[in-house]
């Protein structure tokens, strides 16, 4: 007689089957327990209780430097307001491109760093116009925040700003990394910032590049972040 296909297993044949199917179905349904939470987790947010600040540079960008401090601010997970002057920015295109695709914010900080407040109305208008279109035609995006060479400023500069839809930005702490401060030295006076507060750096110093690992860290220790500075208030605050 042939042997039926569809016959029934056996008792012992239907216990095995089923402890079987149990079995791959519990090692599926751990494995899939631990897979999602574990490639779902987000990454740790920064501790920012203790507010923002505004780290910037100024006179950028500057072959040999720039792509050195981008790097610095990258690896210590810090972010940055550039203060370019627009020629510096036309003549190194490639570098302005560097700084917006490593997340910074770009500022305009006219187009030779003359003493504005000592030229006339249509000079300060050229200065400023024509920095804003050199970095809006390398980035796609005009600049919203301006810095006045040596923090120089008067009505009628004010009055060209608001003409162009700059916001002017100063700042709370002089790190003097532009009068021969030390690493320390600017560290040190960094350290000293508080929520919103702006401190002025610049593009060109070792001294300043090698201050940012020290800067991140105690920002860092205080629960602060570097935050972006906004274009209503010219404080730091939390990027958008």
């Amino acid at each position: 007689m042939g042997r039926n296909i569809s016959r029934p297993g056996t008792e012992n044949d239907r216990k095995r089957s089923l402890k079987l199917a149990l079995g791959v179905a519990v090692v599926a349904t751990a494995t899939a327990g631990l897979a999602v939470p574990s490639a779902a987790a987000p990454a740790p947010a920064d501790n920012c209780g203790g507010g923002y600040v505004g780290l910037t540079y100024d006179d950028g960008p500057a072959q040999g430097f720039t792509s050195s401090l981008l790097s610095a601010l990258r690896q210590n997970g810090v972010r940055a307001t550039l203060f370019n002057i627009g020629q510096n920015a036309q003549n190194n295109a490639s570098l302005v491109s560097a700084e917006k695709n490593a997340g910074m914010w770009i500022g305009n900080h006219s187009w030779t760093h003359p003493h504005l407040t000592q030229t006339s109305q249509s000079q300060m208008l050229s200065e400023l116009q024509r920095t804003q279109q050199a970095i809006q035609q390398i980035t796609g995006t005009a600049p919203r925040l301006f810095r006045p060479p040596y923090g120089e400023t008067s009505a009628t500069l004010k009055s060209v700003e608001r003409q162009l839809g700059l916001t002017e930005v100063i700042w709370d702490v002089d790190s003097q990394d532009w009068n021969g401060a030390s690493t320390a030295q600017i560290v040190q006076r960094a350290s000293g910032l508080q929520n919103g507060q702006v401190i002025l750096m610049h593009d060109g110093y070792s001294t300043t590049i090698q201050a940012i690992p020290q800067i991140a860290a105690n920002l860092r220790s205080r629960g602060m972040c570097a935050g972006m500075i906004s274009p209503s208030t010219g404080r730091a605050v939390a990027p958008a």
